[in-house]
């Protein structure tokens, strides 16, 4: 028997141990797979670190053209990019990897050249008067080698997003793609090469060993973008180096209507966020809370504005599939379950199309008559399953947002200020629209993250440039200072100034 573990390297039953700590058991004709996925890891983490060492702070002429190279690298495979997703997810939009993936990064690496200067530029910080004429300055420092792994629901802006962030930071760049999306995952490390990278970022390919594995690594800093419970294994793993976390992860994200808001307008715009991408996607409407009085003409609004973004599902190339037969299954147990349990499920499908194995996708469904037991209820869906929940008062949706833990985002619909303040003031979310929804995600100057069990940290603009960066405090002592005088033996002088600092 061999067992894998989190530094990737593994441990024999003849006592041959090299490592701690067993993680997965696996059978033993995967020895050469853990071993070798194990000397690529070691061996792209030992090149990084030793090129940090070489050249701990790059300067602003090289970040910037290592973020102009690849944002060319990026234009040149578009088209590739393109057809990649595509074979992953077994039909994607075209326009959702162009709209969700390209142009959201191409618009972040124009915006980081164009602000780099002046985020590196030192701060200047005031001082107490006693201590002046010195001065104080607040510098941002590369953290060293930082491990990134990404997702595949948007395969190369999660991967190359908080990669690019890092690299204007300072830092080198151990990247690891989703083992879900292989031909965009394989595209990445083609990318870099492209961009004449490979110094900068490794990029590594593999499951879940290899993914922990790199956790448990002594890296300077890890970005994690996935769901919670993964999101807390990668915490304890990154533990055992003190390594410092960001996680990127979910949540039910709501959406809240109300009564006096425009229903069609509102309904056009959470149907469109939510079947971009055929709902996988992580600040997604998750459900939609209408009041009770409208929630029957709710059901006829949605519907008839799905039908209207979505004629036809299964030929249609604006319409995405599921990623695979696993994450399908899982949505298809979500209705099932819904519907035991006493739920109406309105499944949408306008050309009454026969879906069958052929096909990972799955048409859009609204589902009525929630109750808290469901499954659909408590967990993330991440898919194009859209339950809509009545309220009497706001009231209940604020306690309903507390009790479900703080989501990535809340999506706020009102034409009144000041109940959007009141329902902001209220509400504790990673994010927030008001009149929309998503949209603050891919603001170039609005940081994005979340908060409590949606994840911890930010990125996007100059909070991730500050995320990869140690913000170091230097103090300038000057030749003459009133410090002098806090040197001990007392006199009576110092003595009077120590009175008159502790007032």
């Amino acid at each position: 028997m061999i067992a894998a573990f989190p530094s990737g390297r593994i441990i024999l039953e003849n006592g041959d141990e090299r490592s701690r700590e067993p993680l997965t058991a696996v059978p033993d004709d995967s020895v050469a797979v853990i071993v070798r996925e194990a000397v690529a890891l070691e061996a792209a983490f030992a090149r990084l670190r030793a090129t940090e060492r070489r050249e701990p702070y790059p300067e602003y002429a090289s970040r910037r053209e290592a973020l102009k190279a690849l944002a060319s690298a990026i234009r040149r495979c578009t088209p590739d990019m393109v057809e990649a997703a595509n074979a992953d997810f077994g039909g994607r939009s075209h326009s959702t990897t162009k709209l969700g993936d390209v142009a959201t990064m191409l618009r972040e690496l124009d915006y980081q050249r164009s602000s780099l200067r002046r985020w590196m530029a030192p701060e200047s910080r005031r001082l107490a008067r006693h201590f002046r004429p010195a001065r104080g300055e607040v510098q941002f420092q590369p953290l060293g080698v930082v491990g990134v792994i990404a997702p595949w629901n948007y395969p190369f802006r999660l991967a190359l997003g908080p990669a690019a962030a890092a690299l204007a930071a300072g830092n080198r760049v151990l990247l690891k793609p989703s083992e879900f999306a292989p031909r965009s995952s394989a595209l990445i490390a083609e990318l870099v090469r492209e961009a004449q990278l490979e110094e900068q970022i490794e990029v590594v390919q593999g499951g879940e060993r290899v993914a922990a594995a790199l956790c448990s690594l002594p890296l300077d800093h890890l970005f994690f973008t996935g769901s919670t419970p993964v999101g807390r294994r990668v915490m304890r793993a990154a533990s055992e180096h003190l390594t410092p976390v960001t996680l990127e992860l979910g949540g039910k994200c709501p959406a809240v209507i109300h009564p006096s808001a425009s229903l069609e307008r509102a309904a056009r715009r959470i149907v469109a966020g939510k079947l971009f991408n055929a709902g996988q996607t992580c600040m997604a409407p998750d459900h939609v809370w209408v009041h009770r009085s409208q929630a029957a003409r709710a059901q006829g609004i949605f519907e008839a504005q799905i039908r209207a973004q979505y004629p036809w599902l299964i030929s249609n190339p604006e319409y995405t599939a599921i990623i695979n037969r696993e994450h399908l299954q899982r949505l298809e147990r979500l209705l099932a379950d819904a519907k035991e349990r006493g739920a109406q499920v309105n499944v949408v499908n306008p050309s009454a199309e026969r879906f069958g194995p052929d096909t990972n996708k799955l048409p859009p469904a609204l589902i009525s008559r929630v109750s808290p037991e469901m499954a659909i209820a408590r967990e993330e869906i991440f898919g194009p399953l859209l339950p809509l929940r009545e309220y009497d008062d706001l009231d209940e949706v604020i306690a309903a947002l507390h009790d479900g833990g703080s989501p990535l985002a809340a999506y706020y619909f009102d034409d009144d200020r000041a109940r959007c303040s009141e329902f902001l003031r209220r509400s504790r979310t990673g994010g927030a629209c008001i009149n929309d929804v998503m949209l603050h995600s891919i603001q170039d100057d609005l940081p994005f993250g979340g908060v409590g069990a949606s994840g911890m940290g930010r990125y996007h603009g100059k909070e991730g440039f500050e995320t990869f960066s140690h913000k170091r405090a230097v103090f300038y002592q000057t030749r003459r200072n009133w410090s002098e005088l806090l040197i001990p033996p007392y006199g009576s002088l110092a003595k009077r100034v120590i009175e008159w600092l502790a007032r």
